[in-house]
């Protein structure tokens, strides 16, 4: 199977990133130069990390390469035809090098309020904004009368040329969505094996909706740490996934064992990698290095 996969690797920022500043262009253009294929950004309102949408079109301005995706956007709470409008636009503008991914959303008192959205109503508001925003991209004129949006006769200019929503989470339910109105899955803190076994009911799922989702379009978020990884990420990963005996298979500590959980995820059939330091680089020189490291351990896993 690995050999007729197109395998590629990215980066992928945490919440906690410090990169919401000059140093960020620094590190966009490092990732362009090495040939890295993408950088994913993740969303907290309280927390460093830049808003994902101004720091994916930054990026996409002062590059040609790069693919920029969300890791991820929360989705409830925004409005689902300007949200998207804009992504269309960045689309078009970057020359199809987005990557859009959303969520429901961190179970955090401040990111609530942030978005206004209760959390029992927050899978009912995904799916229906999901599918506004589907229909927006068509281009075509559209009526939608649901729970929580209703739009007369509307269409949304420019349509993306093509626009594939990947989703993440491994739970039994998120498995069904994906497999429902997903192109893609990226999902984290899984094993080669959990992999396997979600993209079994992905593909169960797409097909009993008559739907397909390409072989390419299978990733995973790695997270990696060469120091010692954080307690309270250790205690989240113990009550997460109660099911391993050793939780610290989910995050490689060097670049040999990096690389070589890869490979495993490229034997079951996954071909599209995030990976994300724990522990970033803390200047712009030391995360240039960094990337020129990873270059070296990593990219020859690239194929296709």
């Amino acid at each position: 199977m690995s050999e007729q996969l197109k395998v590629r690797i990215g980066y992928g920022l945490g919440t906690r990133t410090n990169l919401h500043d000059e140093s960020y262009g620094v590190v966009v253009d490092a990732l362009e130069a090495y040939a890295f294929d993408s950088l994913w950004l993740s969303e907290k309102i309280s927390g460093e990390a830049p808003d994902p949408l101004v720091a994916m079109a930054y990026g996409a301005g002062r590059t040609t390469n790069l693919k920029f995706g969300m890791s991820v956007m929360v989705l409830p709470g925004r409005n689902p035809v300007v949200l998207a409008k804009a992504l269309a636009t960045l689309g078009r503008m970057s020359g199809g090098r987005l990557l859009p991914a959303f969520g429901l959303g961190a179970v955090d008192s401040i990111e609530q309020q942030a978005f206004g959205v209760e959390r029992t109503e927050r899978a009912k508001i995904f799916n229906e904004s999901l599918d506004v925003m589907k229909k927006c991209w068509t281009g075509e004129f559209f009526s939608h009368e649901g729970t929580y949006f209703n739009y007369d006769n509307i269409r949304v200019l420019p349509a993306p040329k093509r626009m594939d929503v990947w989703l993440g989470g491994f739970a039994p339910s998120e498995l069904k969505r994906i497999g429902r109105v997903a192109d893609g899955w990226l999902p984290s803190f899984v094993t080669p094996a959990d992999a396997a076994a979600g993209r079994a009911v992905i593909e169960g799922v797409a097909a009993e909706h008559d739907r397909e989702i390409e072989d390419d379009h299978y990733g995973v978020l790695i997270p990696y740490s060469f120091g010692e990884v954080p307690e309270v990420l250790l205690k989240l990963l113990a009550k997460r996934r109660p099911d391993l005996d050793d939780v610290t298979q989910l995050v490689p500590n060097s670049w040999e064992s990096l690389a070589a959980l890869i490979q495993q995820f490229i034997d079951v059939g996954t071909s599209k990698f995030v990976v994300l330091p724990i522990d970033e680089p803390r200047s712009a020189d030391q995360w240039t290095s960094h990337i020129a490291e990873a270059a070296d351990a990593l990219l020859h896993l690239e194929q296709g």
